[in-house]
């Protein structure tokens, strides 16, 4: 449905949105198939939590709960206007969310800096909405941040990624960043999109290495 859905290529706005739910229309598993822990917690004190768009969230989703001190991932969706959205909602462009990977770690063996570095290297910032074979806006590149530290981190190597891009010959970088206070709740998607990758391993999977490396660390957050 690219031809013809003017929200596949431009961003719905909030009065063309669709309205979705005040409820949740689908059942959401309790516990990570991988991972063994809860899916919408309540997880250890301390625990961060960030977000992540990066196209198809299936493959996304796989590479980070792999990380060290990743407590838990989900699926979902983020960023836009409609309230318990469906996956078919989502894919028309018409509630303003992109595909979006929950994950929610332990920042005493992981920090916002190690995720985003993961982050920027296992997909194409630069492609505005779409990711690879997949166009549409809900496959967006994004970061939402719950934190002051996170939201730092991500413009800080968002500078230190695009110097590699560009002295490489590639594009800007289109991604998304934003705070979840301005970008809205994550909304879970359906229990058959959870963890996708380890109950259809050999599924579609959109994402791996790009080639590129992004610095971190070497700029000190200091005053």
């Amino acid at each position: 449905m690219l031809f013809g859905n003017p929200y596949k290529t431009t961003m719905v706005p909030a009065e063309e949105a669709l309205r979705g739910s005040e409820t949740r229309r689908f059942e959401v598993p309790a516990t990570h198939t991988v991972l063994g822990t809860p899916l919408e917690g309540p997880w250890p004190e301390g625990t961060e939590v960030m977000s992540f768009a990066m196209g198809c969230y299936w493959g996304a989703e796989r590479i980070l709960w792999q990380q060290p001190g990743v407590v838990t991932t989900a699926v979902g969706f983020q960023g836009g206007f409609t309230k318990n959205p469906t996956y078919e909602e989502s894919t028309t462009g018409r509630t303003g969310h992109a595909e979006t990977v929950l994950v929610a770690y332990d920042p005493t063996v992981t920090g916002p800096e190690q995720l985003l570095k993961v982050f920027w290297e296992n997909h194409d910032p630069t492609q505005g909405y779409r990711q690879g074979n997949d166009r549409g806006t809900e496959y967006r590149s994004a970061v939402y941040t719950t934190t002051d530290e996170q939201f730092a981190a991500a413009q800080r190597t968002k500078e230190t990624f695009q110097r590699e891009l560009t002295e490489h010959g590639h594009g800007r970088i289109t991604t998304e960043i934003r705070p979840v206070s301005e970008a809205g709740r994550f909304w879970y998607a359906e229990d058959h999109h959870q963890q996708y990758l380890d109950k259809i391993p050999n599924g579609y999977c959109n994402h791996g290495p790009n080639g590129l490396t992004c610095q971190i660390g070497l700029v000190t957050t200091d005053d």
